[in-house]
């Protein structure tokens, strides 16, 4: 490739943040390198490629350890640390415009609630004999 996926900068920031490799006892095939996972994760979700087809070029083990990794990843709570961690890192550099920002009321819960409509009465058809 041209360039990089996942630059140094990037990884240096997400490293950290990813969980340990678990022991394995019985021993099995050696672990496909994290960062090499993230690149078949970001090229999959920038070009919208079926996981089948990451291609062996790319050098991040088949499209189905990636999935695995980002499942894994996903329900370790991986993915809303390094949103956080590259936030603030643009925030430090001024790279957001806040000016810019929106909150949905729609998007925000609202911790003590409102009152609780009045139940809407039922409205019944009108029978040819009670119009008369």
């Amino acid at each position: 490739m041209a360039f990089s996926l996942v630059p140094e900068e990037l990884w240096n920031e997400v490293e950290p943040l990813l969980p340990s490799e678990s022991p394995k006892p019985k021993g099995g095939r050696p672990r496909v390198p994290d960062r090499a996972c993230l690149t078949g994760i970001v090229f999959v979700l920038h070009t919208g490629m079926s996981w089948n087809l990451v291609p062996e070029e790319l050098g991040c083990g088949s499209g189905v350890t990636c999935w695995r990794r980002l499942r894994d990843w996903t329900a370790a709570g991986v993915w809303p640390a390094v949103h956080r961690k590259l936030l603030d890192a643009l925030n430090r550099l001024g790279e957001i415009d806040w000016s810019r920002a929106v909150i949905d009321s729609a998007s925000v819960r609202a911790v003590l609630g409102g009152t609780t409509p009045a139940r809407t009465p039922r409205t019944e058809g009108k029978t040819a004999a009670s119009a008369m």
